[in-house]
């Protein structure tokens, strides 16, 4: 490009950024004191209606433009494959509590296997007992020669035979215990089998419901942004809307205006498309940082260049009465009170709407 295209080019936004100056200017010229005023356009919240998990759009309810109230079903995902998964968890749900019964049934079983055991521990004990004082008794008689050495030998080997069961029997309880646990290590396991089960069941049934898109508020449906059968990602869009309990009027002042704006104060807003309306707001918010910056801010002149965002709320109790008539996009005027005491101009001096 030439460097005549380029000194064009910039005069050409120095006379829209000068423009815009002086149009500001003229537009607040003839306002009573205390009072700015400055070009605006109906917004609104805009909500993104999207998909929580992947997969394919069965149906969509509404249209562009169409109203929706908060929890009105707008569009329905295809849940085929869910209902499956869920069918498939509620059978490892049965699966997993006949486990239970299972394992309480074989703990029963172990606890009866250990009182047997205990059972044999304490017969072999007595026998045990028996045969040591039936030895003891036969190194008496032996000493008075009443007994041949061969019945002290059978004694002998007799007590230490039922200590050796004894022995035995005790091994086998101490087994019986060890079953015991494992038996109920194992109603551990399909208690927490039935759990993980129904978790399952439930992040199924959760994501089952996110398949069905419901408004979050009252508002209008602005764009269709994908459509029956197509195939979205986890969080991928179907329907965008506005919320029409959230409904503002953006505009900008001047450094020096919008210095003296105050948070909550009154303002008037005047449509292209309905004039002899006027409509209350309260400002809501004064951008910290100005939207249109010079180049150089160094002297008092740049300085008053520079433009803030402002943004004036409707009250929802009003929008709520006129919801069926609110459209965002409307151009207008919003004049605010940078003094409370000041005076509206003759133009919104009248009674704003009820």
């Amino acid at each position: 490009m030439s460097t005549k295209n380029w000194v064009w080019i910039a005069a050409l936004a120095v006379a829209v950024v000068g423009g815009y100056f002086a149009w500001q200017k003229l537009a607040n010229e003839g306002l009573p004191a205390g009072i700015a005023s400055g070009n605006g356009r109906i917004e609104a919240t805009e909500i993104d209606i999207s998909t929580k998990t992947a997969g394919r759009i069965q149906e969509i309810l509404v249209n562009e433009g169409a109203f929706v109230k908060a929890g009105e079903v707008l569009a329905r995902m295809d849940t085929e494959q869910l209902d499956a998964s869920l069918r498939q968890a509620e059978a490892q749900l049965r699966r997993a509590a006949i486990g239970i019964d299972t394992a309480n049934s074989l703990v029963k079983q172990r606890e009866a296997e250990q009182q047997a055991a205990i059972a044999v521990v304490t017969q072999r004990e007595a026998e045990s007992d028996a045969a040591a004082i039936k030895y003891a008794r036969s190194m008496m008689l032996l000493k008075q020669n009443t007994i041949s050495q061969q019945i002290l030998d059978d004694d002998k080997a007799a007590a230490a035979a039922a200590r050796a069961t004894v022995a035995a029997a005790q091994a086998q309880l101490a087994a019986a215990e060890a079953a015991i646990a494992a038996a109920q290590a194992q109603v551990v396991d399909a208690e927490a089998a039935v759990d993980s089960a129904k978790a399952q069941i439930e992040s199924i049934k959760a994501d089952l419901a996110d398949s069905v898109l419901t408004s979050p508020r009252d508002g209008r449906v602005q764009y269709r942004v994908a459509q029956p059968g197509e195939v979205l990602a986890a969080g991928g869009r179907v329907l965008n809307i506005v919320d029409l309990s959230d409904v503002y009027m953006t505009f900008f002042l001047p450094t020096e205006q919008a210095g003296k704006v105050a948070y909550n104060a009154d303002v008037r807003i005047v449509l292209d498309a309905a004039p002899s309306l006027i409509i209350p707001a309260k400002v809501s918010y004064v951008a910290a940082v100005a939207q249109f910056t010079p180049k150089t801010v160094e002297t008092h002149e740049e300085r008053q260049k520079l433009m803030f965002r402002i943004k004036a709320q409707i009250p929802q109790e009003l929008l709520r009465k006129y919801i069926d008539f609110v459209k965002t996009g409307l151009p207008g005027m919003a004049y605010v009170k940078l003094d409370p005491q000041a005076q509206w101009p003759a133009n919104v001096a009248g009674a704003p709407v009820q």
